[in-house]
């Protein structure tokens, strides 16, 4: 085989090389751009569960305290009715 040829192989494979090494560069980087976008998202996430804990939270005393009202308002309607 002549050298040139060689020479130009070895040229194909590095450039073939250095094709794929920026390939994984840019692999890399969008990796590590979506590994933070999947960490805030996680985040929010989180931050939306605790929200939505605290929101049926306080929907569960409202409807406790309503509840009470009720009963005690039931309460007086049935005093009333007795004392007729």
């Amino acid at each position: 085989m002549d050298n040139n040829v060689i020479v130009r192989q070895f040229e194909d494979i590095e450039q073939k090389v250095e094709r794929l090494i920026g390939v994984c560069r840019q692999l890399e980087a969008t990796n590590s751009e979506l590994s933070n976008k999947i960490e805030q998202l996680e985040k929010d996430l989180q931050g939306k569960i605790e929200e939505e804990k605290r929101y049926q939270a306080e929907k569960d005393l409202i409807r406790s305290k309503v509840d009470s009202l009720l009963a005690k308002l039931e309460n007086i309607s049935e005093g009333s009715s007795n004392d007729q």
